[in-house]
């Protein structure tokens, strides 16, 4: 049994050859909840669904978001009609007061839908309704993510890793922004000062997510602050990591970010913005997977491949790399 640690693109994209090394029906994803958002009243949980669409066979492998081949008309539509009517478009926080009124799963990141600020697809967008839907209904994030699941024919375990709102806020020199408002609008171009998990210290593991720990985990290539760090956060994870076997896949070729803004945050966060720096990220892990050209060194073994990825057989170079590392430490 196998648990892979999930967020942003970089761990769905070694998940696109993990079954060269792991059974799909003995792995379990543990997925990032905190750059989720309420945008125009509806639930989106953007790692989640990048791994519902990827096990269902219809993510977007150009953009590693959203459905291949979606339209766009609502998302169109919404920026039609905000520009018709004088409305401001960009990130809009709905007022204080509405942050902690209403569904409680999205407290601290409710966003308005005017001129919506991040591209749904419109089957994307049926996802949100359902998920939204559900919660309404009284089912808990996991429930719903469950039932997705299910809709997608997933052959992973795919867990949220928590049925409570936290909250991946980013402290920039133009003020406090979500994650999304940073990456997504702002194009992670603001100066990071800091990183908050909101919500995290009153949060609790989603079930299942400490009993997946306890197997062999692994932690993809995502960003170690915003895609992993929150789950670090969660009480008992950091523990119970601890005392399993952990590999840890470089989110780094070199110096240089896998993807997204790894470099900038782990910077924020007083760690080396590269390689060197994940034994600070990640203390607990017993391997590292590294670049086959990198001259990190750690205190603890390291396997050094060509980690880039950017093929199912790329994927699955890493992933037998990843295997052998945990043969060694086990």
């Amino acid at each position: 049994m196998v648990t892979f640690l999930s967020g942003g693109t970089g761990t769905p994209k070694l998940l696109d050859g993990a079954a060269a090394a792991f059974s799909p029906e003995e792995t379990t994803v543990v997925a990032n909840t905190g750059d989720d958002i309420e945008l125009g009243g509806l639930f989106v949980s953007p790692d989640v669904d990048t791994l519902l669409f990827q096990g269902g066979g219809v993510l977007d492998r150009e953009t590693w978001w959203g459905i291949d081949g979606d339209t766009h008309r609502t998302n169109a539509a919404l920026s039609d009609i905000a520009s018709a009517a004088g409305l401001p478009d960009g990130p809009q926080y709905l007022p204080e007061s509405k942050q902690t009124a209403g569904r409680e799963l999205a407290n601290w990141r409710r966003f308005s839908g005017t001129a919506e600020f991040m591209t749904i697809g419109d089957r994307d967008r049926a996802v949100h309704i359902t998920r939204t839907s559900l919660i309404d209904q009284g089912q808990t994030l996991s429930e719903a993510t469950q039932r997705l699941a299910d809709a997608f024919g997933l052959t992973i375990d795919l867990l949220p890793m928590s049925n409570d709102p936290i909250a991946s806020l980013v402290h920039t020199d133009e003020g406090m922004m979500h994650f999304q408002e940073y990456w997504v609008a702002n194009r992670g171009e603001p100066a990071v000062e800091t990183v908050e998990f909101r919500g995290s210290s009153n949060a609790e593991p989603a079930p299942g997510v400490i009993d997946a720990l306890e197997d062999t985990v692994v932690i993809g290539p995502s960003n170690p602050v915003t895609s992993i760090g929150p789950m670090l956060t969660l009480p008992g994870v950091a523990d119970t990591l601890a005392q399993t076997t952990v590999v840890a896949v470089s989110p780094f070729l070199g110096d240089d970010a896998f993807s997204g803004p790894a470099a900038d945050l782990m910077q924020a966060v007083n760690a080396e913005p590269s390689t060197d720096g994940l034994a600070t990220a990640y203390p607990f892990a017993d391997a590292f997977i590294i670049g086959d050209a990198d001259d990190a060194e750690f205190d603890r073994p390291a396997i050094q491949t060509d980690i880039s990825i950017d093929s199912p057989e790329d994927a699955a170079r890493v992933a037998r790399a990843v295997n052998e590392a945990i043969d060694i430490v086990s």
